[in-house]
Parts: structure tokens; sequence; C-alpha cells
């Protein structure tokens, strides 16, 4: 599962980094919730890619209650081609959610509460999380735009912390995982794989991450430092 993570650059680098068509207003974020604004990255309707707002949670298009959204927050890489929920966003409105880093929690011998990690790459600033994205239309009439993140089965520097794992796309396999025409469930599927342990940074934090409320430069600072 991913729970919360953080992205904390801004909107012009968000642009560079992913060469989207179009900047938008974002502030440095150092605990996203779900339920909360994110952002994704999508293939434009004129070709290109373009940056979105869109709610972590995702909404199929036939709910008809939001509060589906709160548990579809991660779609699992061996079931999102199948799940009814996902089936539909996984052929035709795949994205990528940017991140800087990610967030677990691991148990502690003879401790009720877990130690949190801040996790990233050791090369990369800025990476992109596998996502979905689905439009839904509320009781009023209004588009609702939401998104969700795909797992997959924990690398071994993960494996200490947790089983599974947010999804790291690899940016060649960035175009391939956008494009509207590719719908080879096969081939999307082989791009849903770990990414390789010793690219991973395991930076362990302090408890401030586990309430949401909390958003400040101290929930990503080494412990210790």
């Amino acid at each position: 599962m991913c729970g919360r993570y953080t992205l904390r650059v801004s909107p012009a680098e968000l642009a560079e980094i992913f060469a989207t068509l179009n900047q938008i207003e974002w502030t440095p974020r150092y605990n996203i919730a779900p339920t909360q604004t994110v952002v994704a990255v999508r293939q434009a309707e004129q070709g290109g890619r373009e940056l979105a707002r869109v709610r972590w949670g995702l909404i199929p298009s036939w709910a008809k209650d939001h509060k589906i959204g709160s548990n579809l927050i991660n779609a699992r890489a061996d079931s999102v081609a199948t799940k009814p929920s996902f089936r539909q966003a996984f052929k035709k409105r795949r994205c990528l959610i940017p991140v800087d880093g990610f967030y677990e929690w691991q148990a502690v011998p003879g401790q009720k509460i877990k130690q949190p990690f801040h996790i990233g790459l050791k090369d990369s600033p800025v990476f992109a999380f596998a996502g979905l994205w689905e439009s839904w239309v509320d009781p009023e009439g209004k588009p609702v735009e939401t998104s969700s993140i795909i797992t997959t089965d924990a690398n071994e520097a993960i494996q200490v912390v947790h089983n599974w794992m947010p999804v790291i796309l690899d940016p060649v396999d960035y175009d391939e995982w956008l494009g509207r025409d590719q719908q080879d469930v096969e081939r999307l599927q082989k791009l849903l794989r770990p990414c390789a342990a010793e690219k991973m940074r395991l930076t362990p934090v302090s408890t401030l991450v586990n309430s949401p409320r909390n958003e400040q430069p101290e929930c990503v600072a080494p412990l210790g430092v």
C-alpha cells in the first residue's frame, strides 16, 4: 500500500521535468494524504502531456457515491486490468503521479508505534508512480477527477518495511504508459514491476508524519540530524 508521499518542487519545475504543455498551481507538500488534491501527468487531448490537479482516491464513473474513493487509493498491479473499479481507467486513462518520496511504516518489536521511513530514489530527486485517473459526475452534475496509485510486490530494500510498494516507472516508459493507443494489457503489465532495490534510499523520519494534519519540512527530516 502507498498511503502518504511528498512532492516539494515548484510548478515550473514540474512542467520542465515532465515536459508538459502547461503549468498548474502547486505548493510544496511534505505529507500528502488520501482524498487530498494531488498532481497527475496525463496525455493531453491535443497531444503531448498535461498537468492536472485531481483528488487522490479513484471514483469509478459508475459509482453512486463518492465515498468509494477512500477505498480505492491504490490499485494492485496483478488485478488492475480486471477489477471493475479500475479496468476501464487502465485501458484508457493512465497517468503519472509525480513524487519525490513516499512514506512507509516499519513495525518495531515491543513497541506499539511503528517507525516511519521516507523512501526515494538515490539518483532521481523527482520520479513518477504509475497511476490511473477517472472522471465522475457528482449528484449536482459537476465532474470530479480522481486518481489511484498502482502498487506491486516490494523489492528487497522495501521488504524490510512493507510487503508492497508503489510502481515507480522508468522515464523511458512514460510515453508508452500514457499513450491512449496502447491497450496491450500484457505489454502494459510488464511495466508494472518493482523498482530495482539498489536504487532505493530509505531514511527514518519523525512520527510527525503519522498525522496528515502535520505538513511541514520537519516531516522529512532524518532522525538524529
